[in-house]
């Protein structure tokens, strides 16, 4: 072994490789050693790093940023030595290799510490940007530059600012970072402080600075609080513009402080007194108000009576007479109608108001106007199965039922006397307000027919009652019968043309004529108590007397012997 003194060749390579850790090649290359200046020539620094010969390294690397200057003879220095020895025999060196090394291995910690990283945007690439880490390239996505997206970057290039690293490959030399995160963490920091200085019920003055269909975004000093549109106003807001314009400075009141979300519920009504505290005593149940139309749905009418305050006009409230039609079609909107108030519920802030009933009922009207007994003239507006339907004044129907079209023939024979759209007249019979029901007779007005005013059978009737048997004179002869009246101006009826005999010749109406007398008997009353006479009814009932006062044919007596004596002792 060689003396310290007088070392060899391989003593000194033994002892360079001992301090490199490896071959002296091999233990330099790829790494960041530090060297000294020997030299600044034309540009270049010559640096020694130990090798076998030194290297150099332009001067612009060491002055890439704005702090770093140029080194002096002596200085010390960290290189990045990319090859121990090139084909001129110089040490290949990088100073911007050394100070990317130094970045990573920096960047690397901070990253797994979570902390911000400084940088500055140098370039423009596809989908973003390049930033520049202290030698480490970054990209940064356009997405992640700022919260709200930018137009013009130009502003923040080349400006020293925070970054969050999101992912790094140092193998494959990637870098993901964003200035958004940096941006929103810095706000979510700057809005815990102000909220920590509000408090709900507070008011405070805020600036508009966005309208949306529902509400409007109020900046309060930093933080942006929701003014929602029902909390505008007492009165109905149908779109915020109505109210706040952006850019207006207004006075709110912090309703509601969401601490897990940080949201804030603003309110500028809460400031105006409530209109509901007074309603009840100022509106009481059956008040008659004059009020706006402002919406209508499916179920009614919204009507404003005063600023603040609306009622619900239901849709079966509406009108008398229109019924299962959309309100739509008997109100339109910003109309101003008449109403009544039906209900007042202050807690849940409701109001029932009717549209009818400040009309007026047209059932009462017409009772008033038109008392049974009294004649109508109106449009048959629908035949049903049981009776017509006639358009009357005020808007309301009547019915004729069947049994009330005409005498003498059956109902429904009698519906088919009349079309729709036909005008015909009617005497009221009776009208059941509550009901909202008219019937009317059409029959009553004919000739002869009994007074519907008169009142009971015994007006209807003239005293009659079923099986007297009385003289009747032929009013009027139809193919369905005789119209028939007892004496001059007695009770009038009908007798079927079943019942004018008990053969088929004498059930003939035209072997009568008007004028003509003849016996008949009561069989029943209609529902307006006029007598329905029979001659067939009174023919069968003599015979039976007969019968039971001179004994059967058993006798030897003829039947026809028995009416003929019956007959001579009535005559008698």
């Amino acid at each position: 072994m060689a003396s310290t003194a007088n070392p060899t060749r391989a003593d000194f390579e033994a002892l360079l490789n001992e301090q490199l850790g490896g071959a002296a090649d091999g233990g330099f290359e790829g790494r960041v050693v530090k060297g000294t200046v020997t030299a600044i020539e034309n540009g270049l620094v010559v640096i020694d790093v130990g090798l076998k010969s030194e290297g150099r390294v332009d001067i612009k690397e060491f002055e890439r940023g704005d702090e770093d200057t140029a080194p002096k003879v002596g200085d010390e220095v960290e290189v990045y030595v990319d090859r121990v020895e090139n084909s001129e025999g110089e040490a290949m060196l990088s100073r911007d290799r050394a100070r990317r090394e130094a970045a990573w291995d920096k960047l690397e910690s901070e990253f797994g510490e979570g902390k911000r990283v400084e940088g500055r945007i140098f370039g423009r690439v596809k989908g973003g940007f390049t930033v520049d880490l202290d030698g480490a390239v970054a990209f940064l996505p356009g997405s992640q530059v700022d919260i709200r997206p930018v137009r013009d970057v130009g502003p923040l290039m080349d400006m020293p600012q925070p970054f969050m690293v999101l992912k790094m490959d140092r193998r494959r030399g990637n870098i993901v970072v964003s200035r958004r995160a940096v941006l929103e963490e810095t706000r979510a920091e700057q809005r815990s402080e102000l909220i920590d200085k509000l408090a709900e019920g507070q008011i405070i003055d805020g600036v508009v600075k966005n309208i949306t269909d529902y509400g409007a975004f109020v900046d309060l000093g930093g933080i942006d609080g929701l003014l929602h549109v029902t909390d505008m106003s007492y009165k109905r807001v149908n779109h915020p513009s109505e109210v706040i314009e952006i850019g207006q400075t207004v006075k709110v009141q912090i309703i509601r402080i969401n601490e897990d979300t940080q949201r804030i519920s603003l309110g500028m009504k809460q400031l105006e007194s409530d209109p509901w505290d007074a309603v009840a005593q100022k509106y009481p149940v059956g008040t008659k108000l004059r009020g706006q139309v402002t919406n209508i749905t499916e179920y009614g009418a919204f009507v404003e009576i005063e600023p603040g305050i609306e009622g619900l006009v239901h849709v079966s409230e509406m009108s008398w007479t229109k019924k299962n039609v959309h309100p739509g079609k008997i109100v339109s909107t910003s109309q101003e109608v008449d109403v009544m108030v039906l209900e007042v519920d202050s807690d849940k802030r409701r109001i029932s108001l009717g549209l009818k009933q400040a009309q007026g009922n047209p059932w009462e009207d017409f009772a008033q106007k038109h008392p049974v007994g009294s004649k109508v003239t109106g449009e048959v507006k629908n035949a049903t199965e049981f009776g017509l339907f006639i358009g009357l004044d005020g808007d309301v129907d009547g019915m004729v039922h069947m049994s009330d079209i005409a005498w003498g023939i059956s109902g429904e024979d009698a519906l088919a006397l009349h079309r729709k759209g036909e005008e015909v007249e009617a005497v009221v019979l009776d009208v059941d307000i509550e009901k909202e029901r008219i019937s009317l007779g059409m029959k009553q007005l004919e000739k002869g027919a009994p007074s519907a005013a008169g009142g009971g059978a015994s007006a209807g009737s003239g005293g009659l009652k079923k099986n007297d048997v009385v003289t009747v004179t032929v009013l009027e002869v139809r193919d369905g019968g005789l119209e028939v009246q007892v004496g001059e101006d007695g009770a009038t009826g009908f007798i079927k043309r079943s019942d004018l005999g008990r053969d088929r010749d004498e059930q003939r109406p035209d072997r009568f004529q008007v004028g003509a007398k003849l016996d008949a008997m009561v069989i029943g009353f209609d529902r307006s108590k006029k007598p329905n006479f029979s001659v067939k009814a009174r023919q069968i009932h003599e015979e039976k007397e007969a019968v039971a006062q001179f004994g059967s044919s058993d006798s030897g007596a003829s039947l026809g012997d028995i009416l003929g004596e019956a007959l001579k002792k009535k005559g008698e």
